[in-house]
């Protein structure tokens, strides 16, 4: 182990801190050190919290030392994407405008209960204007950059979340994912996400995108660590009319449970569409260690992604609309002008899209009466280059900023579950969707285990990191 811990996984290094082997300080001063280091390249922190985690990890020693019982992420640190509300600053959610906001006045739930598990909190995170971004280029806070070529994309919109993990600034880290903004970052960065079933994590004081389909979820550099903190952050919130009243159901003890007895399949179809060679060998390392033969079809993926665009488009431009009005000129113009879009899409068309979504949904869950687990790509290619504007996918030319979610937004559409897992290639990492039934986080993330224990998934720490 390094004196402070340095690319430890998370449950290491509270471990470590619980047998006093390294004090929290230091692992928080070894942070801040790597960030000072690393950020003015990686760009993924807009704000570092340093007196702040600090303080906290003092305080974290301070138990320690009184022999008090710890938490599971006791002197983690962890740095959360500039959406979530963080106690003294301005929310900014990736843009101009929002910075001039009243500071905060409390934190976002997720961050006190990580903080109530010993999470120690570094900072606010780079992210793509409003989360209306699947690239994590920003024209306000500049691009947040691939850690493994940084001349690439993180993906968005929390693309500083996959900078900041990936590049090993922070073992986990926090990031909302619409229409696959967790997904997508972590395949390009080559780290583990998890976008919850809709409703599990509470997203209060939280800037918003599409209520309607907004989730809040981890990035992790393993699977356990992805399952500690999932398991810090569930439960209700009344401060959040969309969250579920289920039960707290912990998965870390789960994870090494033997997943012989998984139904598992892989999505055809669209899904074997619009794909690099690259994604392709990683989804058949994927289901090549799984042993899987089966495959199943996902009705109608095509038309739930455009739909998904329609209410997307339609809830964000009405979100925004005063701002839209009172200061057009602080948006990036590509946000602005989708923006606007949506605010114009008729009515009878939204209408639609929701009525298609009920239906789809339940197409959907008919699948999973079958089977327990569908394998999808995450992204149809590795990291494009910053600034690409169009890529080519099934000898069509297509624009990148559009098209990099085509095979997330079919599922996070009727808020499915899934962990996105990176799948080391040369010369980027890519992800693959492990998607499960609603509320059954515990089989995706046992799946998930299974291939990063057969080190098929993995995520490898880059070079000059």
């Amino acid at each position: 182990m390094t004196p402070a811990g340095e690319w430890l996984p998370a449950s290491e290094i509270a471990q470590a801190i619980a047998s006093k082997k390294i004090t929290a300080i230091a692992v928080t001063e070894a942070a801040l050190a790597r960030i000072g280091a690393h950020n003015p390249v990686l760009n993924a922190f807009t704000d570092v919290t340093a007196e702040r985690a600090r303080a906290t990890a003092r305080a974290v020693d301070a138990a320690v030392a009184a022999g008090e019982k710890l938490g599971p992420l006791a002197g983690v640190p962890f740095a959360v994407k500039n959406l979530f509300d963080i106690e003294g600053l301005p929310t900014r959610a990736g843009s101009k405008i929002n910075r001039d906001r009243a500071p905060s006045t409390r934190d976002a739930t997720l961050i006190e209960r990580m903080e109530a598990a010993g999470a120690v909190l570094l900072g606010g995170l780079n992210m793509g204007e409003y989360a209306y971004d699947f690239t994590g280029e920003n024209v306000h806070d500049g691009d947040s950059r691939n850690p493994h070529d940084t001349t690439r994309m993180t993906g968005g919109s929390s693309g500083g979340s996959g900078a900041a993990v990936g590049g090993g600034l922070v073992p986990l880290a926090l990031g909302s994912d619409t229409n696959g903004s967790i997904r997508v970052p972590s395949s390009f960065c080559g780290v583990f996400g998890l976008k919850p079933t809709y409703g599990r994590l509470s997203r209060a004081r939280s800037f918003p995108f599409v209520a309607s389909f907004d989730h809040l979820g981890p990035f992790a550099r393993t699977v356990e660590d992805l399952a500690l903190s999932y398991d810090a952050m569930q439960g209700s919130d009344v401060d959040d009319a969309g969250c579920s009243t289920r039960d707290i159901e912990p998965v870390s003890a789960l994870l090494s449970q033997d997943i012989g007895d998984l139904r598992i399949a892989l999505a055809g179809g669209y899904f074997q569409k619009f794909l690099f060679p690259e994604a392709r060998e990683a989804i058949a390392r994927v289901t090549t260690a799984l042993g899987v033969t089966r495959e199943v079809e996902i009705p109608e993926a095509a038309r739930a992604r455009s739909a998904a665009y329609v209410i997307s488009t339609c809830e964000g431009g009405s979100l925004h609309l005063d701002r839209l009005r009172t200061r057009p000129n602080d948006f990036d113009p590509a946000t602005r002008d989708r923006l606007l879009a949506g605010a114009m899409v008729p009515a009878p068309l939204v209408d639609r899209a929701q009525k298609f979504r009920r239906w789809y949904r339940t197409q959907v869950l008919e699948l999973f009466k079958s089977v327990d687990i569908i394998i999808a790509p995450a992204t149809p290619c590795i990291a494009p280059k910053l600034g690409q504007v169009n890529f080519t996918l099934d000898g069509e030319e297509l624009p990148v900023r559009a098209n990099i979610g085509i095979h997330t937004q079919p599922i996070s559409f009727i808020g499915l579950p899934v962990v996105a897992v990176p799948i080391p290639l040369d010369p980027m990492p890519i992800g693959v969707q492990i998607i499960a039934a609603p509320w059954r986080e515990d089989l995706a993330l046992r799946v998930a285990y299974a291939l990063q224990k057969a080190g098929v998934a993995a995520a490898l720490r880059p070079k000059g990191f």
